[in-house]
């Protein structure tokens, strides 16, 4: 039987535990607790957006637009209007990040819970396109003519 002094048992538990805090968050290392995102309303450019969750608060854009938001587990809602079109809705849905798997085997239960908590486990999707159809009973405002005079 294999004996280990006190203090060499020590060494070893004590190196465990930093190997394990190092090898902790995989994903909050490598891929951060942050991401860009891209909001786009095809045959609609320059219509206003509103993106809601209770994890990235209120915020409004302009079309085509690219932000960088805070990772959660809870999707995204969006909103957009634009004179002559009727309003468009979507959800930038929030998905797993596959490296949580691998930090599972190599980070453990300490790993896996600094991803949760600092929502590094989570990506969105990179690009979310809002529909937004013509109204065709509106009919933009006419330019004013330009009247000159002699």
């Amino acid at each position: 039987m294999l004996y280990l002094s006190p203090w060499r048992l020590s060494i070893k538990i004590f190196t465990l535990l930093i190997l394990s805090v190092a090898l902790s968050g995989c994903a909050t290392i490598t891929k951060g607790t942050t991401q860009s995102i891209a909001v786009n309303t095809p045959g609609a450019p320059g219509a206003s957006c509103v993106l809601t969750s209770s994890a990235v608060g209120t915020i409004n854009v302009v079309t085509p637009a690219t932000l960088t938001v805070d990772k959660s587990q809870e999707s995204i809602m969006v909103r957009c209007q634009k004179a002559c079109f009727q309003d468009g809705a979507g959800i930038i849905t929030s998905n797993t990040e596959t490296m949580t798997a691998g930090n599972v085997l190599v980070g453990g239960v300490v790993g896996l819970g600094v991803d949760a908590v600092s929502g590094a486990m989570n990506k969105y999707n990179a690009q979310t396109d809002v529909m937004m159809v013509p109204d065709p009973s509106c009919r933009p405002a006419e330019p004013v003519p330009i009247q000159r005079r002699r």
